[in-house]
């Protein structure tokens, strides 16, 4: 196992940065998901650690060792690709052993390891096919065996997914969980796709333009997104974000003239404009004559079995609801919601960073509850 550190590590293609000083420590052991948009620098930064993309500010350290000037094969790290990178004229046997055979160890031995390999990932049956003989799954555990054997220190996942189809993606998340739990190795997963991340990561690194978001459990990324990107990122539909301003008699102003009654949070947010946030699963539909219900209009509705997203419109503003009721709700209809200020998010819409309830700015690296 090793730990691997980021110390102001910056990426330039020419004169245009692609990576903007990233600051991050992955612990030994740890499984750590870079999730954003295609685009943001995930993919680079990952190369950065194997080698395969030169650093041009900054320091990466491998075990505590900076590695910015080995070789990738010095760096003791193995990498999973997208498209597998398999050699389509050698058998899975040797596809897997090729690492070791080019390190000159003894067929014996080079064997006894490929065969312990192969039998972990269930690929003892298939030693003797070719890689076009395989299926998708299959192929990609040949290429995670293939990183296996070397016991290298780091595991490095290039979007190792992305060809595989829906049901496959789901198999072969659980193969590469149990995996990490029975090796232990410090291993970086480049994805964008939110659920792969949140059901894999110790922890999270979302990135956005070639800057880190917010690095943190997948329950605090969810729960406490640290920035708009975040908020509007994460989540499946996104936070229900909306732009407006607090004033001294405590109301939210938004939209055509849209109010909610948020005593506790104007004090520490007067004067500032602001975009609110709150996931649509704690907006509630509440009966017209509720306190302080939000009138809104139905847009449609998506009916997902035992719940259904209720899309509405509050005085020009969109709102997103989680509702189990089994009324008919057709577009145009009057609906009203309800939702508790201790789930309200607020954020800064010049910085775009999230505050907490003393309107101090939270950090990418902050955990906070507020």
């Amino acid at each position: 196992m090793a730990a691997i550190s980021f110390s102001g590590v910056k990426k330039r293609y020419q004169k245009n940065d692609v990576i903007h000083g990233v600051d991050v420590e992955i612990e030994a052991g740890e499984f750590v998901v870079i999730l954003g948009p295609s685009g943001c620098g995930k993919s680079t930064l990952l190369r950065m650690i194997a080698g395969l993309e030169e650093i041009s500010e900054g320091k990466i350290a491998i075990d505590g060792k900076v590695v910015n000037q080995l070789e990738p094969r010095e760096r003791g790290c193995a990498m999973v690709f997208q498209n597998y990178a398999l050699y389509p004229h050698m058998s899975v046997r040797q596809n897997i052993g090729y690492a070791l055979k080019v390190a000159g160890m003894p067929k014996a031995e080079r064997e006894a390891k490929v065969l312990k390999v192969a039998k972990s990932v269930s690929l003892e049956p298939y030693l003797d096919r070719k890689p076009g003989e395989l299926s998708g799954g299959q192929r990609q555990r040949v290429a995670m065996a293939r990183a296996m054997v070397r016991e290298p220190k780091v595991f490095l996942f290039d979007e190792p997914f992305s060809n595989l189809d829906a049901k496959l993606r789901v198999a072969m998340r659980a193969e590469v969980r149990n995996l990490h739990r029975s090796l232990g190795v410090t291993s970086v997963f480049v994805t964008h796709d939110q659920t792969e991340a949140m059901t894999l990561a110790d922890r999270l690194i979302v990135m956005n333009s070639g800057y880190v978001e917010q690095v943190g459990r997948p329950s605090e990324v969810y729960h406490h997104p640290a920035s708009l990107f975040v908020a509007d990122f994460i989540g499946s539909p996104s936070m229900n974000l909306v732009r407006g301003f607090f004033g001294e008699d405590g109301y939210f102003r938004h939209g055509k003239g849209g109010m909610l009654n948020l005593p506790g949070l104007a004090k520490a947010h007067l004067s500032r404009e602001v975009s609110i946030g709150i996931r649509p699963e704690l907006v509630r539909r509440v009966d017209a004559g509720h306190k302080d219900a939000i009138a809104a209009v139905v847009d449609y509705t998506e009916e997902l079995g035992a719940s259904r997203l209720v899309y509405a419109r509050a005085d020009g503003s969109p709102i997103i609801a989680v509702d189990d009721g089994n009324d008919a709700l057709a577009t145009g209809m009057p609906v009203h919601f309800a939702m508790s200020e201790s789930d309200i998010h607020v954020f800064d819409h010049t910085t775009g960073r999230r505050v907490d309830h003393a309107g101090r700015p939270v950090r990418a690296t902050d955990s906070v509850s507020a």
